[in-house]
């Protein structure tokens, strides 16, 4: 029985992507598991981790669902982190956001 999902993104600069995962999350990662890797845990059996690749980086995509869209939109803003706002998609709204090495970040949510 599978009791967790971890979502993956490849980077070729895991200084840099720690910095912009670290604002998206708004903190630092929770695990370091080995080297070239960083893990957030967001819940119980779910996360994101993040891994040093250079031969896949900018080929990941995440979802994430959120429950206020706009307060992720706003805080994000004032992070730093770039993005159009949220806008229809999916039969919901969606927030679209690429990480510095070009991985797709989407959030959704009312």
């Amino acid at each position: 029985m599978i009791n967790g999902v971890l979502g993956q993104s490849t980077v070729t600069d895991l200084a840099r992507a720690e910095e912009w995962y670290t604002r998206l999350f708004d903190r630092e990662p929770d695990s370091r598991p080995m080297d070239g890797l960083l893990e957030w845990h967001l819940g119980d059996g779910f996360g994101v981790q993040v891994w040093a690749e250079a031969d896949r980086a900018g080929r990941s995509s995440i979802v994430l669902v959120e429950t206020d869209l706009d307060a992720v939109a706003t805080r994000l803003a004032a992070a730093g982190v770039d993005h159009d706002g949220p806008q229809p998609g999916g039969g919901a709204r969606v927030l679209q956001l690429t990480d510095p090495d070009g991985n797709r970040v989407v959030i959704t949510g009312a």
